[in-house]
């Protein structure tokens, strides 16, 4: 914009260095500014700032007069001009575009509504996570022992109240189905969270199965095993680890005695998706058939992850359709992957 505005020299006197020519729908030509070697205003009102002009000067051919501190610049006739950066014009075309977006992605703001404001406005009026407001509800409201009437509660929680990403009930009946397809003695979970999935697995798993769960996070590993043990799954059954799960997936052979990983299921940070399924590769841990099943490969979303499995050849790569559990209208997935061995 200063490309266009007239200079003005010390002595008071104003010049142009270009002229300024529009033409706008009332055939007026404003520009603003005030330029000087010596002298300059205090403030300079910002374009973008809704701002009122209120001027009255005489229009002739000649320089345009300096009135408060503004070059203005008319064609050949008095004005009296209110003038507004954002006009009502303006704002109405964009409204369209704005009304779009909001359908468009409404199930978006749902979602930042429930996982991040109430959230945040919860955290700071009760002084407990969210975590442990779910513990709390499932204590009063579940049938200690029962794991269906936990994961009901759960679901009935994350639903009416608060959201949390667990897998949900409909991304559940896939790994329900996978359970009892594949019987898997062994299974490896990476991200125990409130332990929703944990319970979910235990109660499908054959007698003598045994799951490993990592969990990183202390607070929310404590939340887990209370919800767990209240399902009626004791250590043999469960052995929740609190570790990052880098760390553990090395040291599973040395420290678990673990041999063989029929299942992983993956829920944890998806930018740790393919470092950890790389370290899998790598142990020796996974066996010609054993299953890795991963969750949110869509939302929000695991492109390296999936860009690897289905490059590598090491895999059977199945991603299974679905929404964000508790948020109709999102899309996300589960991938499957069936491990060929390595060749």
């Amino acid at each position: 914009m200063s490309s266009v505005i007239p200079a003005l020299r010390s002595d008071g006197h104003v010049t142009f260095q270009e002229r300024v020519s529009a033409h706008l729908s009332r055939s007026v030509c404003l520009s603003v500014s005030l330029s000087s070697e010596q002298h300059r205003p205090q403030s300079v009102p910002h374009p973008l700032r809704v701002w009122k002009v209120k001027v009255l000067c005489h229009i002739t051919e000649q320089k345009p007069k300096l009135v408060n501190n503004e070059c203005v610049c008319f064609h050949k006739r008095q004005l009296k001009l209110e003038l507004k950066m954002v006009s009502p014009a303006i704002a109405l075309a964009f409204l369209p575009l704005l009304l779009t977006l909001i359908i468009r992605y409404r199930y978006y703001f749902v979602l930042l509504y429930r996982a991040v404001l109430i959230r945040w406005v919860r955290d700071c009026l009760t002084g407990l996570s969210r975590e442990e407001r779910a513990f709390q509800y499932i204590l009063t409201h579940a049938t200690p022992g029962d794991a269906q009437s936990i994961l009901d509660t759960f679901d009935r929680w994350c639903s009416t109240v608060e959201f949390i990403s667990n897998i949900g009930p409909k991304k559940g009946k896939i790994l329900d189905r996978l359970l009892q397809e594949h019987c898997p003695i062994t299974v490896l979970e990476l991200g125990t969270h409130c332990g929703y999935s944990t319970v979910r697995m235990a109660r499908s798993l054959p007698i003598g199965a045994r799951i490993y769960s990592i969990e990183m996070d202390e607070r929310n590993a404590q939340v887990a095993e209370k919800i767990i043990r209240l399902a009626g799954f004791d250590d043999d059954m469960v052995e929740l680890i609190v570790r990052p799960s880098d760390e553990v997936i090395s040291r599973l052979r040395e420290d678990y005695g673990v041999e063989r990983l029929d299942l992983v299921f993956m829920d944890h940070w998806k930018r740790c998706y393919l470092p950890d399924l790389q370290l899998l590769e790598g142990s020796g841990l996974l066996g010609e058939g054993s299953i890795i099943l991963a969750d949110n490969v869509i939302f929000p979303g695991a492109p390296n992850f999936l860009r690897h499995a289905r490059r590598s050849g090491l895999y059977e790569v199945r991603v299974h359709r679905a929404t964000l559990e508790y948020i109709r209208g999102i899309r996300d997935g589960m991938a499957e992957l069936t491990f060929l061995g390595i060749k």
